[in-house]
């Protein structure tokens, strides 16, 4: 997997200050796409074992809530499985601190039903994140007053509610 950005003390993608990664690789190429770089799937640099430990150094401070992960698509399969492994990790050395995913991919239809998504880690990687912000980026449905999204479409769900409830549970932080 190769990885577009990393973003220390991000206010933007999630709430309070988050430590961002931006996955390289993504299939659906949304027109408007802010981060039409990262479709490329060898974009900037590899992810390495000392990337991880850059990210785990860059989360050990109190004043950071989480990980932030957006791209490119996490939930291509290949980064996936990248990924997955990495928030094993996270999650063994910061057990309270949150993680936030953006996927283009619709949490029902194509996360947790059959499709192209889908792979042997998938259920793995949901389990592991807390919020996930879902929907492909639709230009004409762009809205900048929306909070932590693009376009009113995407959703931002609170998962592990939604995952240990059975019902789609969403967040209004607007």
């Amino acid at each position: 997997m190769f990885y577009g950005e990393i973003k220390n003390c991000d206010i933007a993608d999630g709430v309070g200050v988050r430590v961002s990664l931006f996955v390289s690789g993504c299939r659906h190429c949304c027109k408007g796409c802010f981060n039409e770089m990262t479709w490329d799937f060898s974009y900037g640099q590899p992810f390495t074992s000392a990337t991880v430990q850059q990210l785990l150094h860059m989360l050990d401070h109190d004043y950071i809530n989480g990980l932030t992960i957006l791209g490119g698509e996490p939930f291509e399969p290949e980064n996936q499985r990248v990924l997955v492994p990495f928030l094993h990790k996270v999650r063994e050395h910061f057990p309270d601190k949150n993680i936030w995913c953006y996927t283009g991919c619709v949490l029902e239809s194509e996360l947790l039903g059959e499709s192209q998504w889908r792979c042997e880690v998938t259920d793995e990687m949901l389990s592991m994140i807390d919020v996930l912000v879902d929907g492909r980026f639709v230009l004409e449905k762009r809205n900048i007053s929306l909070a932590f999204r693009g376009s009113d479409n995407q959703r931002i769900i609170d998962l592990k509610s939604t995952l240990s409830e059975g019902r789609t549970r969403v967040l209004e932080l607007d």
